[in-house]
């Protein structure tokens, strides 16, 4: 059994090791605060880039997509988010005059480019000559995955132009042509859910046959 001074002893160590502690606590949440500030500056960078024609400069964190960019940073939602994970083609746009899917490459990545969402290839009143093509053969029903095969379609056209080749390319010697299987290949990264794609090959063929 202790006696009083054993326990006046204890007491008192009791006392000091309490202090002790609630002073450590108390200085944690500034630490982790000072340690979030950081983090949270490292975490993000400023970029700027063209989008239609238009310099944009934005400060946003280091993981944000260019398709999350554009819809949320720069309020550009005619380029659709679909699947999120570079499957269905919905958020395709052109940058530097190739198609890319927005959701698959990072904001932070295309400092200084040139980025053309639907919203620059025309407006209503003065359409891209693919967009009315595609009004004209009725190449799209409900219409969330029109703004991609739209921007996919220009650089397809562009892309057969520039004579590069497909998988479905038979003479790498000869100029490529627009046909009906050259076309259905280099789009078949865009998905439409409502089967439109007989539609859409009219219209990318018409304003191919147009430009011929």
């Amino acid at each position: 059994m202790l006696n009083p001074t054993q326990l006046e002893i204890s007491r008192r160590n009791l006392l000091i090791t309490s202090a002790a502690a609630a002073a450590a606590t108390s200085a944690l949440p500034l630490s982790a605060a000072a340690q979030t500030s950081q983090t949270e500056t490292e975490l993000t960078s400023t970029v700027a880039f063209a989008v239609n024609g238009e310099r944009r400069e934005l400060n946003i964190d280091n993981r944000t997509t260019l398709l999350d960019a554009l819809r949320e940073h720069l309020h550009l939602t005619g380029t659709k988010k679909g699947c999120d994970h570079g499957q269905c083609g919905a958020c395709t746009v052109m940058v530097g005059g190739r198609r890319v899917n927005a959701c698959l490459t990072l904001a932070i990545m295309h400092e200084g480019d040139e980025i053309t969402t639907i919203e620059g290839l025309g407006q209503p009143g003065n359409l891209h000559p693919m967009q009315a093509a595609f009004v004209k053969h009725d190449g799209f029903q409900c219409g969330y995955c029109t703004p991609g095969q739209i921007c996919s379609s220009v650089a397809v056209l562009e892309e057969i132009k520039a004579n590069i080749p497909s998988h479905v390319t038979t003479d790498l010697t000869a100029p490529a042509s627009a046909s009906a299987e050259e076309i259905r290949e280099r789009m078949s990264g865009n998905i439409c859910r409502c089967g439109a794609y007989s539609n859409i090959v009219d219209a990318i063929t018409d304003v191919a046959g147009t430009r011929a």
